[in-house]
């Protein structure tokens, strides 16, 4: 297959975010770092979320700082009340204003110490950091946005394949909880107009841990699922995020983005020969 130049390196030449102030939840990895680092070149200061890796966290802030921005730390477990309301008390009193909250954070089960428990108790986990953490907070701070400056922009993280269903214990676990987030999203966005727009990424295979690790056939199914012909990239989904952030999403509200380089059907019988 031919290889197609791949421009995710997010060198954004204006400043659309200039001004602003960004929460990005799980932004110490991953997608949320990814976020993060784009939005600060486009000239948002970051309210930076971790988990519990202090040490990433301080890394980001850093690349943040030298970016030119402000960027203040805030760790926290947020499939935990004390956890989320740690996040929103810090993003509350952030200059008094916050214009935009991206919800990257989520559960890992795929990798780490949760990728050996139980089916329910990965979806416990995932219910409440994915799902519960991402409606408390953007309840909570989208009511802000409008009470405060009466505008903002929120951004959550479903699925692709939420609506259409994937086989096996993760398919059924992804599509339970990114389905939920992508319905709230809609729902929520229709909450907060028409002050505060509220939108939802749906990525689709985003080489990030376990992508870089995945056997062959995943890595073979990942890359033939997208028309583009390739994995997705953490940039890819950062882009996109930018872009509805910015004013030039101005009039995009209550939308469900794919970003999965157009998705296609995937052989069935595909498997026994990759394997």
């Amino acid at each position: 297959m031919t290889d197609f130049p791949q421009r995710n390196n997010c060198d954004n030449r204006y400043d659309t975010l200039a001004g602003k102030t960004a929460l990005v939840t799980g932004a110490s990895g991953g997608i949320g770092r990814a976020v993060a680092l784009c939005m600060a070149r486009a000239g948002a200061d970051i309210i930076v979320h971790g988990h519990d890796n202090v040490a990433a966290a301080r890394a980001i802030a850093a690349d943040i700082t030298e970016l030119g921005r402000r960027a203040d730390i805030v760790i926290a477990d947020l499939g935990t009340p004390a956890g989320r309301s740690a996040v929103v008390d810090v993003a509350s009193r952030h200059d008094d204003h916050l214009d935009i909250l991206v919800n990257t954070a989520g559960a890992d089960v795929l990798t780490g110490p949760l990728a050996e428990t139980t089916f329910e108790e990965k979806l416990s986990r995932l219910w409440h950091v994915d799902v519960v953490a991402t409606m408390h907070l953007s309840r909570l701070l989208g009511r802000k946005m409008v009470e405060r400056q009466r505008s903002g922009a929120i951004i959550t993280i479903g699925w692709d394949q939420a609506e259409t269903g994937m086989a096996g214990d993760s398919g059924e676990m992804f599509a339970a909880v990114k389905g939920a987030i992508m319905a709230f999203t809609r729902s929520l966005a229709k909450s907060l107009a028409p002050c505060v727009r509220v939108n939802c990424i749906a990525p689709g295979w985003i080489r990030t841990g376990w992508g870089a690790e995945a056997p062959p056939y995943w890595q073979a199914r990942a890359v033939g699922e997208a028309l583009r012909g390739r994995w997705g990239t953490t940039d890819d989904v950062a882009n996109a995020a930018l872009f509805l952030a910015s004013d030039l999403a101005d009039f995009v509200n209550g939308h469900v983005l794919p970003v999965n380089g157009g998705l296609q059907a995937w052989p069935n019988d595909y498997r026994q020969n990759a394997e």
